[in-house]
């Protein structure tokens, strides 16, 4: 895209995001996997000790920067489009759990009770980081939505839609990493 618009005037913008997360997102995911697992009491599996840092973007947030880029962005330019929403991945699955426990009690305790720590990924990123100034300097575009108040609608979303996320499993998605090599591949 960006050889065509250089080359050949294409009137063409970039963007690049941080992590995304809201409804439908699919289960294999760390946000939907562990509302999911949580719900049905299973472990809510960590990797290492949870201190990966990820920035969060509500989707709809995404989706305002994206018409904002589309309406005002210079041709030719990248814009980074990121939540100001760092967050290590075990406070993300805790925010969780407190979440669930306000909006559907476990007669069995909190459901921070159920967080496993399991081996870590091999080549598990530390950080994913982005840095958004552009599009704020620029088209002062910033998110809506902070972190509380995305996962609030998030877990709700899932709470309201158990029948989307369950047709999925159905279809043989129980939970597991997809995209792995199997071994001797």
């Amino acid at each position: 895209v960006r050889a065509w618009h250089h080359t050949y005037g294409l009137p063409a913008v970039t963007t690049n995001c941080s992590n995304n997360y809201g409804p439908y997102h699919f289960p294999e995911k760390l946000i939907p996997l562990v509302i999911i697992k949580a719900l049905a009491g299973e472990p809510l599996p960590i990797y290492g000790k949870g201190d990966q840092i990820r920035d969060w973007l509500h989707v709809e947030d995404h989706a305002r920067a994206l018409q904002v880029v589309f309406e005002r962005g210079a041709p030719g330019r990248t814009y980074n489009v990121g939540g100001l929403n760092e967050r290590t991945n075990l406070s993300v699955v805790q925010a969780i759990c407190t979440t669930l426990d306000r909006l559907r009690p476990r007669a069995e305790g909190p459901y921070a009770d159920l967080i496993t720590f399991v081996a870590d990924r091999p080549g598990h990123d530390q950080r994913y980081a982005i840095d958004a100034s552009r599009i704020r300097d620029e088209l002062g575009w910033t998110p809506q939505e902070t972190f509380e108040s995305g996962l609030e609608k998030t877990v709700q979303w899932y709470l309201d839609n158990e029948a989307w996320w369950r047709a999925i499993q159905a279809r043989r998605y129980s939970g597991e990493r997809l995209g792995l090599a199997s071994k001797g591949a």
